[in-house]
């Protein structure tokens, strides 16, 4: 099934939500927005962040995708996100959305 402009747009205000010091996966977005794999989510945030707090995403261990990970990490510290061994404690600081897949 093809991504429709209604999947990238519940996308990008789920990233826009997440608060500054916490952070959410690909996996939790994807099931927030309905989507079948955390892979689409990946796909829009390559193509459509630039105006988002992009470095609140990152991979279900924590960790930022490498070619990110210094500039993602800097980022989420400043904000105050607990960070050790270039991980996120995903305990402390995952976000959790109120809405279930596919809400307004």
């Amino acid at each position: 099934m093809a991504t429709s402009d209604a999947d990238i747009e519940r996308v990008r205000e789920l990233v826009a939500a997440i608060p500054p010091g916490r952070v959410a996966t690909y996996g939790d977005i994807a099931a927030m927005a309905g989507l079948s794999t955390p892979r689409t989510v990946g796909w829009i945030m390559r193509t459509d962040s630039a105006d988002l707090p992009w470095h609140r995403v990152l991979r279900a261990d924590g960790r930022p995708a490498p070619h990110l990970a210094h500039r993602q990490l800097r980022r989420l510290a400043e904000e105050g996100c607990p960070i050790a061994d270039d991980r996120v404690d995903l305990t402390a600081a995952r976000y959790r959305f109120e809405t279930g897949p596919g809400a307004s």
